[in-house]
């Protein structure tokens, strides 16, 4: 049967070709480029009159063209890693008259930055299948599901996360203690070209000082007494090629700061006893809840080191700050420990809800989870009453005395009753404002100052 392309003009058959596909090639079946679109041409950099007639290998890293036009075997979304990137590549043998004369090859998506959107975005969905996989790192412990919250600034946080993650720039996670700054860092890491290598802890400020550098660098065998035999690899040699976390980097000492700045300027580390530099490639994700600006001013911290890891900056909210996020919090705590424990909990006691609202979280979200597994085990029934919470919840009101000043309590107090009061007259202000006792230009006044939309 006549095929109904013939009957189309040469144009319209040239300009269907050219822009059907992202990237095209056709090679005889001795893999010599016959023709290649313009799309892919941009892509590799080259003249489509240049590699007319040469061999596809000599023009396409990686390329499996020729095997497929001498094999007559198909390859169907076949990896194939070009130009810093792996691709998604089909390629389909030609046939006439029963015989191979050729192969044309397709490869998705037209740039590499629709690749890396892609990339993290099918990752992003592999995690929610993750409890049924092998872990290929155990070392990544969470994903960006474990990132509970539908409050809009973790919204903001988990796109951001998205869109920097493909990229090797250097990130800085701030936030209290608390907050869950790791689980930002294992996403980062896990949604990253890097995912596949290792992702590497250290916490700056739990290691003595004068361990600190050999931790990081590593150690030569008899660099000091009681080094091991063969000598020890560092953090650093451990991440090679995948992600370095940078915990609690607030901490980290003025003369070790001064290393790791040469060490991800120069990408190159110096074990300890040792006078050969050793070449890294490295990501690095940082982490604190120090104030840097003003340990910068104190001369406590290098602005260098500050401005190198600050590339992409995180602020991870307060709990106070994301009080909508709660309730999906207490029952994502409540699953996971009743499943853990065994133990059935059916309710919990509104009075408790509203304690739980009226308490500023000092701890974060990780005091939230420690506070509802002590009421958990401390319940003698199904429900978490006010009876089965910690002691020092049982308050009537309970501040972070000694951990903030008057002028900072009271703010965040007026800041949370004017949250609860928008959320129970359903964003009403002036209903809010009435029930509060206040004029209405006085509660918007208020709603200004603590940047309350």
């Amino acid at each position: 049967m006549k095929s109904a392309l013939f009957d189309l003009p040469v144009e319209i058959v040239e300009t269907i070709v050219e822009n059907a596909f992202g990237w095209l090639v056709v090679v005889n079946k001795e893999g010599t480029i016959i023709y290649i679109n313009k799309n892919y041409c941009d892509f590799l950099e080259v003249e489509r009159e240049q590699v007319l007639g040469k061999h596809v290998s000599e023009v396409i890293e990686n390329s499996r063209m020729h095997i497929v036009a001498e094999s007559g075997k198909e390859e169907i979304a076949d990896l194939q890693y070009i130009r810093g990137n792996y691709m998604i590549a089909n390629r389909i043998p030609i046939f006439s008259d029963g015989e191979v004369i050729g192969a044309f090859g397709t490869v998705f998506f037209r740039d590499t930055k629709e690749w890396m959107q892609m990339n993290s975005h099918v990752k992003s969905m592999l995690t929610k299948i993750q409890s049924f996989i092998q872990e290929i790192d155990p070392s990544v412990k969470y994903s960006l599901d474990d990132i509970l919250g539908n409050s809009s600034q973790i919204h903001s946080l988990k796109e951001k996360v998205k869109m920097v993650a493909a990229s090797d720039i250097s990130v800085l996670i701030r936030g209290e203690s608390g907050t869950g700054k790791e689980l930002f860092a294992h996403s980062i890491h896990q949604l990253s070209n890097r995912s596949h290598q290792p992702f590497v802890k250290i916490n700056c400020g739990a290691i003595p000082e004068h361990l600190l550098e050999s931790e990081l660098f590593g150690y030569e065998e008899g660099a000091f007494t009681g080094a091991k035999k063969g000598g020890k690899k560092g953090k650093f040699q451990l991440a090679d090629g995948g992600s370095l976390f940078l915990d609690e980097i607030g901490d980290m000492p003025l003369n070790m700061q001064v290393k790791l700045l040469r060490a991800l300027q120069e990408g190159e580390i110096e074990s300890v006893g040792s006078t050969s530099p050793v070449k890294v490639d490295v990501r690095i994700i940082a982490a604190t809840n120090r104030p840097l600006e003003k340990m910068m001013e104190e001369k406590r911290f290098r602005e260098d080191l500050f401005y190198r890891i600050n590339v992409v900056p995180f602020m991870i909210p307060s709990l106070r700050d994301r009080m909508e996020d709660l309730s999906l919090l207490i029952d994502s705590f409540i699953k996971k420990i009743t499943k853990k424990s065994g133990k059935r909990i059916s309710a919990i006691e509104d009075e408790v809800i509203e304690k739980f609202h009226q308490y500023s979280w000092p701890g974060n979200i990780r005091e939230l989870e420690n506070v509802i597994e002590a009421s958990i085990h401390l319940t003698s029934n199904e429900s978490i009453t006010t009876e089965s919470l910690p002691d020092y919840m049982k308050e009537s009101a309970v501040y972070p005395v000694g951990k903030k000043n008057l002028k900072d309590i009271l703010e965040e107090t007026e800041k949370r009753i004017l949250t609860q009061s928008l959320s129970k007259y359903n964003q009403d202000r002036l209903e809010a404002a009435k029930a509060l006792g206040i004029s209405k230009s006085s509660m918007y006044e208020k709603l200004k100052k603590y940047g309350i939309e």
